[in-house]
């Protein structure tokens, strides 16, 4: 048996309307760890107040969760390599479509990475390859259809 991962999903009614379809989308994801983080559909989806303008949706977690991915892979690399990474910055960017079956999914999603180095940098070159490698080895990656970049040269993060 492989790896597992765990993550409990909550959601109470609370007494509220539910048959009109404008009951809340505010729910709670529990992990392993003990931390819970509060989630809810998109407010682009769902309009306020059915959706929790402060909460992560499932299209943000998809995105961070590849972002996240990722990037572990890659500090793993660049450690292994000799490199000694500072900080490493992804503000991700999750695109929807429609495939031919005319329902909406992840389309793509393009991992904007910007890393601070101390000491000897290495080379755009190997920092292509890094990214690569990391991509080929990120699990979440390898698990999901959706289209996933990397643009290491979309500059610095707001």
């Amino acid at each position: 048996m492989g790896i597992s991962a765990t993550a409990t999903v909550i959601w109470t009614r609370q007494g509220a309307p539910f048959l009109d379809l404008k009951y809340s989308r505010s729910h709670q994801w529990m992990f392993d760890g003990g931390i819970v983080v509060p989630a809810s559909s998109s407010p682009q989806i769902v309009p306020i107040p059915m959706s929790a303008e402060h909460a992560v949706d499932p299209e943000e977690a998809l995105i961070a969760s590849l972002s996240s991915c990722h990037m572990l892979w890659f500090l793993s690399i660049a450690a292994t390599r000799g490199f000694l990474v500072n900080q490493y910055r992804d503000k991700a960017i999750g695109s929807m479509g429609t495939d031919q079956r005319g329902r909406r999914f992840m389309e793509r999603v393009v991992l904007r990475p910007v890393i601070q180095w101390e000491g000897d940098a290495p080379s755009e070159a190997e920092v292509e390859e890094m990214h690569q490698q990391a991509h080929h080895e990120c699990f979440i990656a390898n698990s999901v259809r959706t289209e996933v970049l990397i643009d290491a040269a979309a500059g610095s993060i707001d």
